[in-house]
């Protein structure tokens, strides 16, 4: 494989390593429905804010969500809500088992 492919794939298999976590996976779905601020996803997903956190910056690093900063409070959204196409698939596969 030449430079161009191998980054071509080194970037799809970063993202597919980013959803690798069901916290991950869960986030999405929440984001689906619209931008949400890091208190509310942090209160949804039930967990402390650090791992929130730290499931959110590899999910940005993704490029999967980006944030914004708003006073005091910082907002995420999806970057693409068509990667929820992906979880439409994978529920298509679930239903075969």
């Amino acid at each position: 494989m030449n430079n161009e492919i191998t980054k071509k794939y080194r970037k799809r298999s970063e993202i597919i390593k980013a959803l690798g976590h069901p916290t991950r996976i869960f986030i999405m779905d929440f984001l689906a429905n619209g931008e949400k601020t890091a208190g509310e996803i942090v209160e949804k997903v039930g967990a402390d804010k650090s791992t929130v956190s730290k499931h959110l910056s590899v999910m940005k690093n993704a490029g999967l969500v980006e944030n914004e900063k708003r006073g005091l409070n910082v907002f995420y959204k999806l970057t693409c809500a068509c990667i929820l196409n992906l979880f439409t698939c994978l529920e298509s596969i679930e239903k075969r088992d």
